[in-house]
């Protein structure tokens, strides 16, 4: 059997062309995990201080660059989490990230988690993926 995937979303939960509510992968494939990346560019500059929008682009770039080392695309993500500073704007984050899996039939699952702090006071938004691509 060759790797499948299929998006879950179930009667009883809301539907949204926003996300997915599970996704299940089976058979031949490979899983890349893509920690949290946030909007700190190859040189070490922080792109996008004080904007949560500019840095989700960023941060949506660098989950870009990390996928297509493992050699996947944002059409191979299944999952993302989508931590984002208190006080910030949620709409503008998810409407940033948005352009990157526009071309999906489905969407991966999202979880978007407002937290305290992340690992730099500057930083406004992280992002982690799991992609699965079928063998």
């Amino acid at each position: 059997m060759n790797g499948k995937i299929t998006y879950i979303n179930p009667e009883g939960l809301i539907k949204t062309p926003a996300f997915s509510q599970a996704v299940m992968t089976e058979g031949s494939g490979k899983t890349i995990y893509i920690g949290g990346q946030n909007a700190i560019d190859v040189k070490g500059n922080l792109i996008g201080k004080g904007s949560v929008s500019l840095q989700a682009e960023q941060a949506m770039r660098n989950v870009q660059t990390a996928l297509a080392a493992a050699g996947a695309t944002f059409k191979d993500v299944i999952k993302m989490n989508i931590y984002i500073l208190q006080g910030q704007n949620a709409i503008e984050a998810f409407k940033a990230s948005q352009p990157f899996i526009k071309d999906r039939s489905q969407p991966p699952a999202i979880t978007g988690i407002f937290v305290a702090g992340l690992a730099n006071p500057e930083y406004l938004i992280e992002i982690e993926a799991i992609a699965f691509t079928v063998l």
